[in-house]
């Protein structure tokens, strides 16, 4: 099953944590990433603290939708991920964006991703490798956040 997965850190050495995070969750069971979107740097959308770093990356898993959000739970726990508040600033953050064509809305997970849409730092790293999935109408509904994509 294909499935995309945004990555952001706003805490300590939030690139660092991004690039970490996009090889642990190569490390998950029966699942390989298989497209990795360059870095962005973006202010916080809902959220405080100093801006963020983010990332997509794509996946090929074995795993249903909810054991695969577990394991990317997981992850976060391991980086130190604390929710004293909702939008804190986060060590890391993992939102599952797409698991195949699955719909879902339940308490625990919505798929896909109900807010990704609204966010240019999921879409743009998102079209960078995937853009059969990104309309370009929804990138010019999010050109007005600003996101830049970090160069090496």
């Amino acid at each position: 099953m294909q499935a995309f997965v945004a990555i952001g850190a706003n805490l300590g050495d939030a690139r660092a944590a991004v690039t970490a995070a996009m090889d642990a969750i190569g490390t998950i069971e029966r699942t390989v990433v298989t497209a990795r979107s360059s870095l962005y740097r973006s202010a916080p959308v809902d959220a405080t603290g100093p801006d963020f770093i983010n990332a997509v990356v794509a996946v090929r898993t074995g795993l249903t939708a909810e054991a695969f959000l577990a394991e990317l739970h997981l992850l976060e726990e391991q980086a130190g991920r604390e929710r004293p508040f909702p939008n804190a600033p986060r060590t890391l953050d993992l939102d599952l964006l797409m698991h195949g064509n699955a719909i879902k809305d339940t308490p625990a997970l919505a798929l896909p991703h109900p807010r990704m849409r609204d966010r240019a730092f999921v879409l743009k790293p998102l079209a960078e490798i995937a853009p059969d999935k990104v309309p370009r109408a929804a990138l010019a509904r999010v050109s007005s956040q600003v996101i830049e994509r970090i160069r090496d």
